[in-house]
């Protein structure tokens, strides 16, 4: 399977990357980003350093800390962003197991949850179509849940209901299709435009 390690020859950047793009509003400073990964704090120093020069990273001084954090304006942001999402955490865990999931058409997570910035708790996170397995889908959440460190928001659609709520333009699918998203699986243009294929 695809893997972001696939792209890059630093492992402890790699680890970096996922570190920093899971919470991408929190800030770390050295030790604690060396203690998250696992790695010497020498090869972090050297990866921090690459970072900031190139500018995905910046870094502010607070009391006796250095703290770095994501760059949102760095040229290719949301390219990295949508690697590391893919290759990761849930994102990486659906992939792996799509085929227990079901006929899966599409997988797609929203913008507040890729940024973790939610207005409220009812927002959507992640929306699922296709003929689905709910226990394997189900299962596969809650195990996520915990490490994320809260509640997963999903929805389930049939692809019939999809393309009839997307002819529809019902505010649900256009909210979901016309905002900030990550598509996990499936083709971006067919999930907006065409119908899919009647079996």
């Amino acid at each position: 399977m695809a893997d972001l390690s696939d792209l890059l020859v630093s492992k402890v950047r790699v680890k970096m990357l996922e570190l920093f793009f899971e919470k991408p509003s929190e800030m770390f400073y050295v030790r604690e980003i060396t203690r998250l990964v696992k790695e010497e704090i020498n090869a972090v120093r050297r990866e921090l350093d690459r970072m900031l020069e190139c500018g995905l990273l910046k870094s502010e001084q607070r009391s006796n800390r250095l703290y770095y954090f994501l760059n949102k304006r760095y040229l290719y942001f949301q390219e990295l962003q949508r690697i590391v999402i893919k290759t990761t955490g849930i994102g990486k865990k659906i992939r792996k197991y799509r085929r227990k999931l079901g006929n899966v058409n599409y997988v797609v997570f929203t913008g507040a949850f890729i940024n973790q910035e939610k207005l409220n708790k009812d927002e959507l996170d992640i929306l699922v179509v296709g003929e689905i397995v709910l226990p394997e889908l189900e299962s596969l959440i809650k195990g996520e849940e915990k490490a994320f460190g809260r509640e997963i928001n999903y929805a389930v659609l049939e692809g019939e209901e999809f393309e009839f709520r997307k002819a529809r333009r019902d505010p649900f699918i256009m909210e979901v299709m016309y905002g900030a998203r990550v598509m996990i699986i499936g083709d971006e243009l067919e999930f907006c435009h065409r119908e899919l294929p009647t079996m």
